[in-house]
């Protein structure tokens, strides 16, 4: 830490990255494949997932939305103190690029938040490394926020959620909590699925859910490679609930996600929705998170108190 309060303080905001524009998917997808470009398949397969929800994802907005709300946030609470910008794992400005940016604005201490709310080794990790590494480079300290999973505005607000799409389902329904699932490999030892687990029940007891018969977790979104992914898939579990006949509907909470982007608006509102036609099951989906202000103000309030633990004497 530099431990001058004088100095501006800086946020870096850390997301996945999304690509702008659909000429941009064939660099996107290089870049997550490590530099490899996908086959003509992969990509036509990409491609037509973007075509499906309207040529392009909404993410990149609403990342924006999001680092502006928190701006906006902490400009209310400590006004002129704060420099806020974005840092993405695999689209510009990449996480480097946001660290110099503050680096430029004469930030000595930064503070690094990531917009997924459940620690993994495998994301949020490897994205706070690479800050923190940046700011080595810079003479910046980074004072990390590592997971909000239990931050109360964020459960209140999938809780409004939850009980605002369930009056859509019939009765008899079962409410799926998913997040991106993660290689097998990765998760031994790896906190992420058990705060998924706590948020759900955090959020299952708000809303007056019993486990197993009226929630359980499920994950969506495995890798297209031939390891093991953590399971069980929704679809899976879809096709399963309607199999047993004890249910008339599913409703699917995205818990592990904070925007509307390909994995939500393809993933479960075409994909899995379609599932749930072809068995005879009612669908819906609770809103996401996006720049909703109760939580990115709660977030900023975070961001004060952990600046302040770092400052401190």
């Amino acid at each position: 830490m530099s431990g001058d309060r004088a100095a501006p303080l800086g946020l870096l905001v850390m997301a996945y990255g999304t690509p702008r524009t659909p000429e941009d998917v064939e660099a996107y997808y290089t870049h997550i494949r490590r530099g490899r470009p996908p086959t003509p398949e992969l990509l036509a397969d990409l491609t037509a997932r973007y075509d499906a929800i309207g040529g392009i994802s909404p993410l990149a907005a609403l990342t924006e939305a999001q680092r502006a709300a928190l701006a906006d946030a902490l400009e209310a609470r400590q006004p002129g103190r704060w420099k806020v910008v974005l840092g993405q794992k695999h689209a510009a400005p990449f996480i480097e690029d946001g660290v110099a940016e503050l680096a430029a604005a004469g930030v000595h201490d930064m503070v690094g938040l990531v917009l997924a709310p459940h620690y993994s080794g495998f994301s949020v990790g490897q994205y706070q490394q690479r800050a923190a590494d940046a700011g080595d480079e810079h003479a910046m300290a980074l004072h990390r926020i590592d997971r909000w999973h239990l931050l109360p505005a964020y459960l209140d607000f999938l809780a409004a959620a939850v009980t605002d799409a369930r009056a859509s389902l019939p009765a008899d329904h079962k409410v799926l909590f998913t997040a991106h699932s993660l290689p097998e490999r990765v998760l031994e030892g790896d906190p992420y699925p058990d705060e998924l687990r706590q948020t759900a029940a955090a959020v299952a007891e708000r809303v007056g859910l019993s486990p197993w018969p009226e929630w359980a977790l499920a994950w969506q979104s495995a890798g297209r490679t031939p390891e093991p992914w953590r399971g069980p898939d929704v679809l899976e579990v879809i096709r399963d609930l309607a199999a047993t006949g004890r249910t008339d509907g599913v409703l699917v909470c995205a818990q592990g996600f904070t925007a509307d982007h390909l994995e939500v608006l393809y993933d479960l509102d075409i994909e899995a929705s379609g599932i749930a036609a072809e068995v005879g099951l009612a669908f819906a989906r609770t809103r996401s998170l996006n720049a909703e202000p109760t939580v990115m103000a709660a977030l900023a309030d975070e961001v004060v108190r952990v600046a302040e633990a770092g400052l401190a004497p």
